[in-house]
């Protein structure tokens, strides 16, 4: 399908529209990152989740357009992306596989946004911040070594072939894997800091994506947007411990 493109996602942050941007980005693919058009690209984003507008409509942003396809969640859009990209096994085993792998890697992401916001969406982190102070220390303490530990093995598991996640080429991901240590490096600096020595695996992996000519052009541009505290990661020095 020679159709371009079109990522609706908030224009002021990287949540989880920047898992689909990287995939993208590293493709090397032309795509509009519509609702950064000025005028027309919030009302054409909100429209993506409207249902009176749009049958299908996706109960939240990221959406990908392309053709007559319009695709809802990161994970969805990403294993549609895997084959249209060549970011994903051949084989429909492994295709399910890095699926497996990405569904596992939004639980983590929920779980990184839940350390800021454990009660309640709709109140700002301010409003909950025993709360909050209570899940990070779980989440650093617990939860966050597990999830690390875990991708550890799956990296050891899949040894020997160029340290990737799956098979013997790099996978979206590896690219979403390299945005979780990307985006808990600026979250928690100091629990990171701590942890390093054992995750040298993961670390390796972040620097090599990090330099691979596409990403890195990518990282140095404007498109990338810096971490903040509107997003998913949010640096709250009181819940890095």
């Amino acid at each position: 399908m020679d159709a371009p493109y079109l990522l609706y996602y908030w224009p002021t942050i990287q949540g989880r529209g920047e898992f689909v941007r990287l995939a993208l980005e590293e493709a090397g693919v032309a795509y509009q990152d519509v609702a950064r058009q000025p005028k027309t690209g919030m009302p054409a984003m909100l429209a993506t989740i409207d249902g009176a507008q749009t049958p299908q409509a996706a109960y939240a942003p990221p959406v990908l357009g392309h053709g007559d396809l319009l695709i809802g969640q990161s994970t969805n859009i990403l294993f549609y992306l895997g084959k249209q990209l060549g970011l994903a096994p051949r084989t429909e085993s492994g295709r399910l596989w890095l699926n497996q792998l990405q569904l596992t890697i939004a639980d983590w992401v929920a779980e990184v946004h839940d350390t800021h916001h454990p009660l309640a969406i709709g109140q700002y982190y301010e409003q909950q911040k025993a709360a909050a102070a209570l899940r990070a220390d779980d989440f650093r303490t617990h939860r966050l070594p597990k999830f690390l530990d875990y991708f550890t093995q799956v990296l050891q598991n899949n040894r020997g072939r160029g340290g990737f996640l799956v098979g013997s080429k790099l996978s979206y991901g590896d690219l979403s894997l390299f945005q979780m240590m990307a985006g808990l490096n600026y979250a928690f600096p100091q629990a990171m800091a701590r942890l390093a020595p054992r995750y040298g695996a993961l670390n390796a992996l972040h620097d090599s994506v990090a330099a691979r000519p596409n990403i890195a052009r990518y990282l140095r541009s404007k498109r990338r947007l810096p971490f903040s505290e509107e997003g998913i990661f949010r640096h709250y020095p009181e819940l890095d411990g």
